[in-house]
Parts: C-alpha cells; sequence; structure tokens
C-alpha cells in the first residue's frame, strides 16, 4: 500500500493533467454542439467496433457448435440409411417378421483433434473415446471418403491409423466392373493412393470410381475412396498398377464419422476359424 501511494505521490503531475485533460474534453463536449456531436459519434465507432468484434467472436462460437450439432445429426441421418441394414432374414433365428430390417452399422460423430499428412506412417486424433463408444478396429469415414481406422482408444479420445500409413491395406472395387483389389499407400503424396491386384483383363479408364468392396468388417461396401488417376500395365503383367486420386482432402479434415458395425463380432470370430494371410481393412 505504501509503494501504491509512493507510485500516485511520485506522479501526481501525470495523473493531475489527465483530469485536467479529462475535465476539459467534457465541458467542451457539453459547452460546444460541434465538439459533443464529434465525441459522441468518435464514442459510438468506438463501442460500435468492440460490439461486433464480440459479436463476430460469439457468432464463431455458435458455429463451432452448430458444426458439430450438424455432424452428429448428419451420423443419425446416415444411420437410418436403407442400403446400410441387413434383411432380416439373414439372423441366426428367424424373425417372425421377415420384412424387419436390423441396422448392421451405426454412425459416430468426431471432431479431429490432431492430424498429419508428410509421415510415412500418420495417425489421426478424435475428440470421442471408450465413454462414447469407439472401440478398435472401427472405420472411421468423412462426409468425402474413406479416412482409416481406429486402432487406439481412452476413455475420451482415440486414435486413427489414416490411409496414409504404409500398414493400411482397404479392400477396394472398380466400381464400374466389380472387379477387387487392395488400396495402398506408398507414402510419397498424400493426395494419391495405390490400387494394386486388380486384373489386366479389366477396362479401366481416367475418372472411373474405386470404393470400398464391403469384404472387409469395418467398412460398409461402396464408400467412396476415390478416382483413377493413372492406370499402368506393364508389357506381359497379370494385373493393372491404378492411381487413385483420393476423394478426401487429408489436408482438410474437420469433422468424421466412426462407423461401428454391429455384427463384427460375428464375422471377426468366423473369419478367426479360417486360415487368412494379411488383413484386409
Amino acid at each position: 500500500m505504501q509503494n501504491l501511494f509512493a507510485f500516485i505521490w511520485k506522479n501526481s503531475f501525470y495523473f493531475l493533467f489527465v483530469l485536467l485533460l479529462v475535465l476539459s474534453v467534457v465541458l467542451m463536449a457539453r459547452n460546444n454542439y460541434y465538439h459533443r456531436t464529434v465525441m459522441i459519434n468518435t464514442t459510438n465507432e468506438i463501442t460500435g467496433g468492440i460490439l461486433l468484434v464480440a459479436s463476430n467472436f460469439s457468432d464463431y462460437m455458435k458455429l463451432k457448435r452448430t458444426n458439430r450439432e450438424l455432424a452428429e445429426e448428419n451420423a443419425k441421418l446416415i444411420s437410418q440409411t436403407k442400403e446400410l441394414f441387413l434383411d432380416a432374414s439373414t439372423k441366426a433365428i428367424p424373425s417372425p417378421d421377415s420384412n424387419v430390417l436390423i441396422p448392421q452399422y451405426e454412425f459416430i460423430a468426431a471432431k479431429v483433434i490432431s492430424n498429419s499428412v508428410n509421415r510415412r506412417n500418420n495417425y489421426i486424433k478424435l475428440d470421442k473415446g471408450r465413454f462414447q463408444g469407439i472401440m478398435p478396429n472401427m472405420a472411421v469415414i468423412s462426409p468425402a471418403g474413406i479416412v482409416g481406422h481406429i486402432v487406439e482408444v481412452s476413455n475420451h479420445f482415440s486414435s486413427v491409423m489414416s490411409v496414409l500409413n504404409r500398414n493400411s491395406r482397404i479392400s477396394a472395387k472398380h466400381k464400374t466392373s466389380n472387379h477387387v483389389g487392395s488400396l495402398l499407400w506408398d507414402g510419397i503424396d498424400y493426395r494419391f493412393g495405390k490400387l494394386v491386384d486388380l486384373p489386366s483383363h479389366v477396362k479401366i479408364f481416367q475418372g472411373d470410381t474405386i470404393v470400398t468392396s464391403g469384404y472387409s468388417h469395418l467398412y460398409p461396401e461402396g464408400v467412396i475412396i476415390g478416382t483413377v488417376q493413372e492406370a499402368i500395365l506393364e508389357s506381359g503383367a497379370s494385373f493393372y498398377n491404378v492411381t487413385v486420386s483420393f476423394s478426401t482432402d487429408f489436408n482438410r479434415l474437420s469433422y468424421v464419422y466412426v462407423v461401428n458395425n454391429l455384427f463384427y463380432n460375428e464375422l471377426d470370430s468366423l473369419q478367426q476359424l479360417q486360415p487368412q494371410n494379411e488383413p484386409l481393412r
């Protein structure tokens, strides 16, 4: 307190000057219409600017909340899509009503909180975890196409092995012919992947669509992967070397959908009974 009084006393002339300046401006504004108008306009400009900044910040925060709400609503709508349902007749115990549809997939909206595209093995972090129903071996897609699959979860967060990972291998098909191959990433350009094991007799052209085959237990059938950028068939080769332009812009991921295959455990238990090579995701 003593230091405060000492500071005020030391700078008393400055404080007195400021006080007199404020008083003079107030008196001048009260007794002179022109100066009063200028002061009011200036005050309004400053106040308006502050309110505008506050309003823009408030709108930005509301927009973030709105985006999250829209993503969650879209996840609910996607889960209700008829094509993502199995016929009740495929159940082990027949349903009394054979027209009843059983949902095969549910979708959980999540926000990307970290992402990389320039490493050989890229991973993505999401703001949803075990408490929100996220488990390993769930596919992750964006509104534009495939993203990756869940590999690790904590209570509130999860880690995704991106398609941009040398260990990623996805069962994909040429949409026009329905022939199946494997989608890989060569670790070079985040915009492109490689489709291998596509037979040489298939007629494939630039711009053709590549989608998920549905042969794995993670991705629903028909999720878009991208389009054919280039298809090379070397002399005497039995398979194409296809460059695929990803439909997902991995450098701009924001909100994604985690895909829960409700029949995953049942399908996986059957798969464990037969010999397997390298698994397709």
